[in-house]
């Protein structure tokens, strides 16, 4: 499908869909709860529909009525350990998360199964988590191809792993810890990228009672950051789990807000607390780049201001990056974009496809290894842009229509259905002129 969007500035108040990121955590968690567990998850989106999916062929029981994610967990057998179905394939999809999570998980139930997804997924990297499950007991087919065969059993112990690695990784071994009953010692060199994910699985777990204990050690490696899982832990039931709104996909709609018109509102998030989902940042950032901010308990607006270019390290926010360029593009002088090599390794190689966009829409880019260089330009071009099969282009091409001089076109722009299938109902909200084609 094809969608075209006029020119012309968006304002109003949408409510942010629940976070995919807490939800996959919260699911899995539900999944090997020792009671049935109720999530609060009003939409869905094919990367959520995948961990159901996986989840449902390893024995849990998942329905999704009223806005509920009503979870009844994988039994467990005298012995305690979940009684995971065997040999079964689980298709991840398009999902990283999916895949990364549950490849630990799956190690360590021994139960056989295969995992296999779509897309780019079998091209995104494992090592050195691969390679770390393997030492551990694991027996997998050679990874680059799908399906991924998954026998053996992982053991616990001390796995160590580099910084400049997925955070999904980290994030796997804590819930494959904490799932079963072997006990994880995971440290990681520092810096820790995207650190604030692996802060929230640490939240989650402990939401579902499970010890997390965290501090720093010297190696022959330098500083380390360590998550330590004892053995022997049962996840309890949550009973009953709310999941807030979704930063990640909330910052295209405040970055919106700056570009031009009246201002967005965006509610549902955690805008109060001191510390929730790392994409939050964007409220930093925008705010430096000029636009004015209302922050509220739960709820941010964002004004247009006079923009102005930056410097930005997004190693902990990589997901941000489309939404940012759309506003570097229209700022005054030159935003570099550095921290973020990572995202060529995601649904497309999103450095080169975000400075594709801008071109399309008739700005200057440069490239480099972990980054962009984008030279504001004021008003847009308009203009056609391939969304690449990946979400975020796609979004990122259509809030550029609010500062634009000519029409949007985003050829394949279905794809935002991985994690916001509402997003093209939620624009036309906001005032957006939205035609469908195809």
């Amino acid at each position: 499908m094809d969608v075209t969007i006029r020119p012309g500035a968006i304002a109003g108040t949408v409510a942010a869909i629940p976070s995919k990121s807490e939800a996959h955590r919260a699911l899995i968690c539900a999944a090997f709860a020792q009671g049935p567990t109720r999530v609060a998850c009003k939409s869905s989106s094919a990367d959520i529909d995948a961990t159901v999916s996986c989840l449902t062929e390893l024995g849990a029981q998942v329905s999704h009525e009223g806005g509920m994610l009503d979870v009844s967990p994988i039994p467990r057998g005298r012995d305690r350990h979940p009684k995971a179905r065997e040999g079964r394939t689980l298709d991840c999809s398009e999902s990283g998360s999916t895949l990364r999570f549950l490849l630990p998980v799956v190690a360590a139930l021994g139960c056989n199964a295969s995992l296999t997804g779509r897309g780019r997924l079998a091209e995104r990297p494992l090592s050195p988590l691969y390679e770390l499950l393997v030492e551990h007991g694991a027996v997998l087919s050679p990874q680059g191809s799908f399906p991924l065969k998954v026998g053996g059993r992982l053991s616990g112990g001390v796995f160590e792993l580099p910084g400049d690695v997925s955070s999904q990784y980290v994030s796997g071994l804590l819930l494959a810890a904490a799932v079963t009953d072997i006990g994880v010692e995971v440290r990681v060199d520092e810096p820790v990228q995207s650190l604030s994910y692996v802060s929230l699985t640490c939240r989650t777990l402990r939401r579902f009672g499970i010890a997390v204990e965290t501090w720093q050690r010297q190696s022959k490696r330098g500083s380390q950051a360590v998550w330590h899982v004892a053995p022997d832990q049962l996840p309890g039931s949550e009973g009953d789990v709310a999941l807030p709104g979704d930063w990640s996909n909330a910052a295209f709609w405040l970055c919106a807000g700056a570009l031009a018109g009246a201002g967005v509102t965006v509610t549902g998030l955690d805008a109060g607390r001191s510390e929730g989902q790392g994409d939050r940042a964007i409220m930093a950032i925008l705010a430096r780049m000029g636009a004015r901010i209302v922050r509220g308990p739960e709820s941010v607006s964002v004004m247009p201001g006079p923009l102005v270019g930056c410097d930005f390290d997004v190693s902990d926010t990589p997901d941000l990056v489309p939404p940012i360029a759309v506003v570097a593009a229209c700022a005054e002088g030159t935003t570099r974009i550095r921290g973020a090599a990572r995202l060529r390794l995601k649904e497309s190689d999103r450095i080169a496809t975000v400075s594709a966009a801008l071109r399309a829409l008739g700005v200057t880019v440069e490239e480099h290894p972990d980054g962009i260089d984008v030279h504001g330009v004021g008003t847009l071009s308009g203009g056609t842009v391939d969304a690449a099969n990946d979400h975020r282009i796609a979004m990122m091409a259509a809030i550029s229509a609010a500062r634009s001089s000519g029409a949007v076109t985003i050829a394949g722009a279905d794809c935002v259905a991985k994690s916001y299938p509402s997003f093209y109902d939620d624009l036309a909200l906001l005032g957006g002129v939205v035609t469908r084609e195809g």
